[in-house]
């Protein structure tokens, strides 16, 4: 057997921050900001799983963050999951060998995640989990698989709420469990206001405040079924048809490959009262969530915003790993078939937005950072 490296002497407190999609460069922003004030040595790596400047590069500038100190390329030239997985552990470990940090923090299901945890694990340094806990319930999802397992190799798992802590507890995870509230909450409060105040995405749109819904889709089980898909648009056309609603839809660069691929994309061009957008940066897009009058998402991020914003959201697909959401009555899940969400729509869009966030005070960030400070 060959010698394995390892960080024998890791430089004490320093963190690395594993980033890679819209979502979790949002999420982890507020740790990264709470790190840097208070001057804790840090780095980000960004792994990549994002291909367009949107949902990328302009992201870290909307948030005010650095960019990344190092950044994993050529990840989308795949699209098989392993292939994609090990060459961004790969990547990752090298940054992890060239920075010699304490602590990992890695947030949420995606595949970079994964491999920034096992980058972690295989080098004995210390991993946290952020939005560790959460459980679909759905073996069919990549997602569950991938925060299943970050969960089970973590030394902390930094839950949001006492749902997920309880889920961790029910699978024996080994590490130490911390109830934080969710670290969106904290993006959310630090943003809304900045977003309302700094993007023309209405003026550019030419839409009001409370006259639209925004749609959006890119779930693989959704958007890489050319019969869902057909749904999703079916969808759009009938609650712009019998709701008298117009619909903003930011195209995920992955749906536009599938609408093309499938056929579709004529089609759904074709509809009156649709706004099709390329990908938004994140305070064009937290503006445009705040003001709308309901969201149609299959996006986990997005039912957590909107409960955070007060705004009704429908959630398109058949099980969710946000139930509080469903809860406290900010999120009906629909699925994707076009009358069940049509029924969902009709209920939500009229709703109170009367209802209790139970994602946390906006905290998150400052009880991860005296976690993993109080233990290095």
């Amino acid at each position: 057997m060959s010698d394995a490296k390892f960080i024998n002497d890791p430089i004490p407190n320093k963190t690395g921050v594993v980033v890679g999609t819209r979502p979790g460069i949002i999420k982890m922003s507020p740790i990264i900001a709470e790190l840097n004030d208070r001057n804790v040595e840090s780095f980000t790596i960004h792994a990549g799983q994002h291909y367009s400047y949107e949902l990328d590069g302009k992201m870290f500038e909307d948030l005010g963050l650095e960019p990344p100190a190092h950044r994993v390329e050529d990840i989308d030239q795949t699209e098989y999951h392993g292939e994609q997985t090990a060459a961004m552990l790969t990547g990752i470990e090298k940054a992890l060998l060239e920075e010699q940090p304490e602590n990992v923090l890695v947030c949420a299901d995606a595949n970079f995640n994964l491999a920034g945890a096992l980058a972690a694990r295989k080098l004995r340094l210390t991993l946290g989990h952020v939005e560790a806990g959460l459980r679909s319930n759905d073996w069919r999802m990549p997602e569950e698989h991938n925060r299943i397992m970050i969960d089970h190799i973590s030394d902390y798992l930094f839950v949001p709420t006492e749902r997920a802590k309880q889920n961790a507890l029910e699978d024996n995870v080994k590490g130490e469990v911390v109830v934080t509230g969710n670290t969106i909450v904290d993006a959310v409060q630090r943003n809304v206001s900045l977003a309302r105040e700094q993007s023309t995405i209405h003026e550019t749109l030419d839409i009001s405040d409370q006259s639209y819904a925004v749609f959006t889709a890119h779930r693989e089980e959704n958007v890489d079924d050319p019969e869902t898909l057909a749904n999703l648009i079916t969808i759009i056309e009938r609650v712009i048809e019998e709701q008298e609603l117009r619909i903003v839809y930011p195209l995920h660069p992955r749906t536009e490959k599938r609408l093309e691929q499938f056929g579709h994309k004529a089609r759904i061009e074709s509809i009156d009262g649709l706004e099709l957008t390329e990908s938004l940066g994140y305070l064009d897009f937290l503006s445009l969530l705040s003001a709308a009058e309901l969201v149609l998402s299959d996006s986990g991020g997005v039912q957590e915003e909107t409960c955070i914003l007060g705004v009704p959201c429908v959630t398109l697909r058949k099980n969710t790993e946000r139930p509080e959401t469903v809860e406290v009555g900010s999120n009906e899940v629909a699925g994707t078939d076009p009358e069940t969400a049509l029924e969902a729509v009709e209920m939500m869009r009229y709703r109170e937005s009367d209802w209790e966030n139970p994602f946390g005070n906006g905290t998150a960030a400052q009880q991860i950072v005296n976690t993993i400070l109080a233990n290095s």
